[in-house]
């Protein structure tokens, strides 16, 4: 009888993604070399940073080859949270601007 063993995947998709997340690395340290500024800088550098994590998460921790509702599990409560942050955001913006409406500020 033959030992059974893991999945294995081609070592060829992983030079591809270190490549990738080398590129993605160089153009994030470009950001700062360059000195942009203010939104575009914050922009740039976030989604860098996003691009690069999700490459980790689906080929060094195997997300590519899971099964959709273990995806979902796992992918779409931090979706969640961020998008209850930017809710939530926006809401103490307009909470801030009523106090100071209702106390007078700048009286």
């Amino acid at each position: 009888m033959a030992h059974a063993e893991g999945q294995q995947h081609p070592i060829g998709i992983y030079f591809i993604v270190w490549g990738w997340l080398f590129v993605l690395s160089t153009f994030s340290y470009l950001v700062d070399y360059f000195n942009f500024e203010g939104g575009l800088r914050w922009t740039l550098i976030l989604l860098f940073m996003i691009l690069k994590a999700g490459l980790i998460v689906a080929f060094f921790m195997h997300m590519r080859w899971e099964r959709l509702a273990l995806t979902y599990a796992i992918l779409v409560p931090p979706v969640l949270v961020m998008i209850f942050v930017f809710l939530m955001t926006h809401e103490a913006g307009y909470t801030f601007l009523t106090r100071g409406i209702f106390f007078g500020a700048g009286s």
